[in-house]
């Protein structure tokens, strides 16, 4: 046990509170040699997380302090989940993290979260993040919208729900519309968003192959690789030397084969068979030698393991090993001599591996096939393909007959199979989807499955059982939550999935669930639940097996071009064709380092995953645009509280909500998987056919929506209207509607932005301008009648307002053009109040108050003070006529028209 093993085994087990370091340090009994390194341990152990160091500097475990640290997952709702980093038990669930209680952790984050217990049986934990122990978005990508003064991102993850504010200096030529990648320069913290700056300029929105290349960056997906990476491909070997071929197996004389699409340039993996005289197979699988050309820690290594995988995007393909290898010296290519590692299997007409041999050989491949070849030759058996391949066709008819009996044993043992068809997304030139193409299983394609699973499998239980370190493809047990929804659905069909003591089931009870369905209108959702019941499958240093496909020892040596766990594999089992083993030193070293290769190309082959997914299904809706309005027919794919998704045939998912179903109110059913009207008690089930018409396809959120035809409405959207500039046809033109063009409507006080000062002679020159303007029109009131000259006047008022207005209206456009640049500056005028503004009057000053910027002093302008003496004086004059009136008793009343003569208590 090392330290940092003994330090946890202490805190976990043994230490009853929070300990500073030194009094762990002398809990734990220390040597000198260890006292050295103990401080670098706890530093390592707290930036794992796996110990917290709290605010008055003691440390202790995390589940001990109600504590959890992990990764949280955001939703585009604002709440999110943390996926535990460790789960001591089965009762830790994820942590539901409410909005109010993320903080400024943003989505991948790694946080500290103090946790609540569940409130409901069943539920998840509660949480509220305290701490951010390592961010997860330093760079994002977004379309970018810009004002004078500032600018923001909005990210193109939905999880992502806060904007990037961009300063100005930082725009990079970028324009309102452009697709960016910005840097993080400032994180989140308290109501302020994060800050960051752009280094990339994608292209405008809506450019061909700017939406694929938004998702390489999002996913930080390149096609280019470092220069000393290109510079050790460029010096490898483009053909193999013969003195290579020492210690190898030489089978150029087999009748090798490969089998792939149509469009595959990396071919990583030949096979060979034939029939024994004793009715047993010979079968061969020769795969691409990777770790003979890519050695360990070289920098070919370090950017092969960085990527984790080949990355199948909807256009293109994004390496793990550069072309040079990819296509070249490593690709099994027909006509030439490549080396290669083999599974050599004897295995009998049941199907079990008799005997085998894992060995390094030079091959040459005989013939390239591809699937549509071989299912033309042994399916549709067409005659030209027949002929082309007739000095093959024995091999290959073996080969199927093989695949048969493989095939057949897995099933007797349990393995499931979910027959999941692929869509594939055809474009053109441009990259504009044109059609999808539904690709279901074909023979071709099994007889290669079936030859790949057989050697991964043979190649796991050769190393397990020599107990050597090694890394596995597992899948294991579905959880007891997820076993406990699957039977309880199932009990609605007098159906069961038997569970032993531990609370575990096999996979033949679900194979034979799956096969008592099969033709019946409840298979769509039994086999959907099923499906969605399983656990993820994942690399990993312990063989624990492989559930899915009954098996009980799986790797993956297959593929090692492509995939970096195959080319981990070829390596360990290079290292033991010497001796048999491995050293002792070595196998210490190997069990540090796989745990860590593992989860790390886990977390690549999930992030390659999202990539293609998000790229095809992007495709997907961009095709589908064009249909709009138009009627289809498909399969509910999933019920939730907000609504029911639907598939399409063609591979297509969209969502119904429930706010377009208008017939009732609709209950959300969680145990039914169903959507069950209150009053009608119509129900939508998973795996229901129905009919719907699409609503709309919007590529940007990349999401349908979807009204059903028989309880919905659908409604077009309106097209977006002309500008003012545009040219309008004939029949554009709109009946005029009359109105005035003058407002003479008053300013309020505080519209009132700013009123320019003049002086005396500017006043008359005004006055003599406005009264040439009114000579020779007449005013007249409501009836018609004249007015008097008291009553012009007021209408010169009102003509002065007017000016008011227009010089408002641009005061009011100049602010709006200012709060747009103001950004997330708190502009001091929105805060000034009335009692600031007095003083600044007092003071003798003429201020413009502009909402949203700080307040601007302007000098006074000419005859300001004159005119402000005349008003003082005029007003205290009148103030004084006031006191006068007041000092001569109550003014006399209002005449009535019955009292016009007086009263007789009048004086």
């Amino acid at each position: 046990m090392d330290l940092k093993e003994r330090i946890i085994a202490y805190m976990r087990n043994e230490a009853y509170k929070p300990l500073a370091e030194e009094d762990l340090g002398e809990a734990l009994g220390l040597t000198d040699e260890e006292l050295v390194d103990f401080a670098g341990a706890l530093e390592e152990l707290e930036e794992e997380g796996a110990i917290i160091k709290n605010r008055s500097d003691l440390y202790g475990v995390p589940s001990r302090m109600h504590l959890v640290v992990g990764r949280i997952s955001m939703t585009a709702k604002g709440f999110g989940f943390i996926i535990p980093d460790v789960r001591e038990t089965e009762a830790e669930t994820d942590v539901f993290v409410p909005a109010n209680a993320v903080g400024s952790a943003m989505n991948g984050d790694r946080v500290v979260a103090r946790v609540m217990p569940a409130q409901e049986e069943g539920r998840s934990r509660e949480g509220e993040i305290i701490r951010i122990m390592e961010r997860a978005n330093e760079k994002i990508v977004g379309t970018f919208e810009r004002s004078k003064t500032f600018g923001f991102v909005t990210p193109d993850n939905v999880k992502l729900t806060q904007d990037i504010f961009v300063a100005k200096k930082n725009f990079k030529g970028a324009k309102t519309g452009s697709k960016v990648v910005v840097k993080i320069t400032k994180w989140p913290s308290g109501r302020r968003s994060a800050e960051g700056e752009v280094i990339e300029v994608l292209g405008k929105v809506g450019d061909p192959g700017v939406d694929v290349l938004s998702v390489m960056r999002q996913y930080e997906l390149s096609e280019s690789f470092p220069e000393d990476v290109q510079a050790e491909a460029a010096a490898t070997e483009t053909e193999p030397d013969p003195e290579e071929y020492a210690g190898r197996a030489d089978r150029r004389d087999l009748q090798i084969v490969t089998v792939d699409g149509e469009d595959s340039k990396d071919l990583d993996d030949g096979v060979y068979a034939r029939r024994n005289p004793d009715g047993s197979f010979f079968l061969g699988v020769y795969i691409a030698d990777v770790s003979h050309y890519v050695r360990e820690h070289a920098p070919l290594d370090r950017e092969a393991y960085a990527r984790g995988t080949s990355v199948y995007l909807v256009d293109r393909v994004i390496p793990m090993l550069p072309k040079e290898l990819s296509n070249g010296i490593c690709s099994l290519n027909a006509g030439v001599d490549r080396l290669s590692m083999a599974c050599e299997m004897q295995i009998s007409p049941e199907g079990e591996v008799l005997h085998y041999e894992i060995l390094p050989t030079v091959i040459h491949v005989y013939r390239r096939l591809t699937y549509n070849i071989v299912n033309k030759v042994l399916v549709d058996k067409e005659a030209p393909f027949v002929a082309d391949n007739e000095d093959i066709l024995p091999m290959l008819k073996t080969l199927a007959e093989l695949r048969g009996v493989l095939k057949a044993k897995r099933h007797r043992r349990g393995s499931i199979d979910f027959d999941l068809p692929e869509v594939k997304v055809k474009l053109d030139e441009k990259g504009h989807p044109v059609a999808l193409i539904k690709r279901e299983g074909s023979l071709a394609e099994s007889i290669i499955e079936e030859c790949m699973l057989i050697a991964n499998e043979t190649v796991a239980r050769h190393m397990d059982t020599k107990n050597l370190p090694f890394m596995y493809r597992v899948h294991e047990q579905p959880s007891e939550e997820k076993i406990e929804r699957l039977n309880n659905l199932l009990a609605t069909f007098g159906l069961y999935v038997k569970r032993d003591e531990a609370g575990q089931i096999q996979p033949m009870d679900v194979q034979k669930v799956l096969e008592k369905v099969e033709g019946r209108p409840e298979e769509k959702i039994i086999s959907t639940v099923s499906l969605r019941s399983m656990q993820q499958a994942r690399y990993s240093e312990l063989s624990l097996g492989h559930f899915g496909l009954a098996a009980r020892y799986y790797t993956h040596f297959t593929s090692p071009i492509r995939r970096y766990p195959d080319l981990i594999v070829h390596r360990l089992l290079r290292e033991t064709f010497a001796t048999g083993s491995l050293p002792k030193e070595r196998q210490i070293k190997l069990k540090a380092v796989l745990p860590e290769i593992a989860d790390h190309t886990s977390q690549r082959e999930r992030v390659a995953i999202e990539a293609e997914r998000e790229t095809t299904d992007m495709k997907k809706i961009e095709y589908m645009a064009q249909f709009v309005g138009e009627e289809f027919t498909g399969v509910i794919s999933g019920v939730t509280a907000f609504g029911i998704f639907v598939e399409l045939d063609n591979g297509v998912e969209g969502l119904v909500h429930v706010s377009t179903m208008t017939n009732d109110y609709y209950e959300y059913v969680e145990e039914q998987y169903a959507m069950i009207g209150e009053r009608t008690r119509t129900q939508y089930r998973l795996g229901d056919e129905v009919a719907v018409i699409l609503a709309r396809a919007n590529v940007e959120e990349r999401n349908l929506d979807f009204v059903l035809k028989d309880n919905g409405q659908y409604v077009p959207e309106k097209p977006a209207q002309k500008s003012n500039g545009s040219k309008k046809g004939k029949g554009d033109k709109k009946p005029k509607i009359a109105r005035n063009k003058k407002q003479n409507k008053p300013l309020l006080e505080d519209e009132l932005i700013a009123e320019p000062m003049l002086t005396e002679e500017e006043d008359k020159q005004k006055e003599q301008r406005n009264g040439k303007k009114r000579h020779g029109h007449k005013k007249r009131g409501a009836s018609g009648e004249k007015l008097s000259q008291p009553q012009k006047q007021e209408g010169e008022g009102r003509k002065a307002k007017t000016d008011r207005q227009r010089r408002q209206g641009k005061a009011e456009r100049a602010d709006k053009d200012n709060r747009a640049g103001a950004g997330s500056f708190r502009g001091d005028g929105r805060s000034r109040n009335r009692e600031e503004r007095r003083s600044d009057k007092e003071a003798g000053y003429h201020r413009v108050y502009v909402t949203g910027l700080n307040s601007a002093v302007w000098p006074d302008p000419p005859g300001y003070h004159e005119k402000k003496e005349r008003e003082l004086a005029s007003a205290a004059a009148k103030a004084e006529k006031e006191k006068a009136k007041k000092s001569r008793g109550s003014r006399r009343p209002r005449p009535h028209r019955k009292t016009e003569g007086g009263t007789g208590n009048s004086k």
